[in-house]
């Protein structure tokens, strides 16, 4: 081999190396929380069990994240019902305003708005929480004291993110379609009567239940994802904040992913 091939051979498998770097940094992430989520899964059915941790997360990503999905939720379904009562108006159709809203705020709007308040509020403080108990090695403290840090610390997070996200959305579901009739017949003088009865025409169970659905499987990813970047954060506080960053991120990115292969494994079966 010449000496000239040497370094254009290099050049290749180093241009090569960068260019699927990302695809080996994705199966390396997707690997590390799949492990993260099968070892939780087992050791939620072992004890002790952590009723009073679970307890606190219940509040924490419950009870505590109400008045912002209370907040959003109102003013999505007000904004949602002004743009849909303009916009069907110009062909005379603005009688549809309330079961077209409640057709969207039920399979959409609501558990992914959702998703995405808890995975800034809880989410980010989950990871936050995390990253500081590795940082400051209060992980490996537990771990001394022979008491599993996944059990303790992540599966009440788990469970807590996959039993609330759904009661928040539908919590941001009847919120917003209060916006929506406030919005509808109190400022836009839409008939009461045609817009109660076009919600209960158009609406049908199972949009509420693709609804539950969505928010039952975000609620569970954006907790995997934000317990996997403050479980195994490092670099001391400055890890901490990238964890926090990159759980909220990547958080989002999956819901969004998630709702596209839902909605079209939801479509193909009805």
């Amino acid at each position: 081999m010449s000496e000239e091939e040497v370094p254009t051979t290099g050049g290749l498998l180093g241009a090569l190396k960068r260019a699927l770097q990302p695809l080996h940094d994705g199966i390396e992430e997707f690997g590390t929380i799949a492990r993260l989520g099968i070892s939780a899964f087992m050791w939620q059915f072992r004890r002790p069990y952590r009723f009073g941790v679970l307890v606190q997360q219940l509040e924490f990503v419950g009870v505590q994240s109400m008045f912002l999905v209370c907040l959003v939720g109102l003013f999505t379904g007000m904004v949602f019902a002004v743009q849909t009562a303009y916009g069907f108006r110009r062909f005379g159709a603005e009688n549809l305003v309330g079961g077209v809203v409640a057709l969207s705020l039920s399979r959409e709007m609501a558990p992914v708005l959702t998703a995405i308040m808890v995975a800034a509020r809880a989410g980010s403080g989950m990871a936050a929480q995390l990253g500081n108990m590795r940082a400051t090695e209060q992980i490996d403290a537990l771990e001394t004291m022979a008491v599993s840090p996944i059990q303790y610390l992540v599966v009440p997070r788990l469970i807590a993110g996959t039993l609330m996200v759904p009661v928040l959305a539908l919590l941001f579901f009847g919120v917003g379609l209060g916006g929506a009739y406030l919005v509808g017949v109190g400022l836009l003088s839409l008939d009461q009567g045609i817009f109660l009865d076009r919600i209960t025409a158009l609406l049908d169970k199972r949009d509420l239940v693709q609804g539950l659905v969505k928010a039952t499987i975000f609620g569970y990813s954006v907790t995997l994802i934000s317990c996997r970047h403050g479980y195994y954060a490092k670099g001391g506080a400055e890890g901490v904040g990238l964890a926090t960053t990159r759980a909220v991120v990547w958080s989002v990115v999956g819901v969004f992913f998630l709702d596209y292969l839902i909605t079209s494994v939801l479509t193909e079966m009805s």
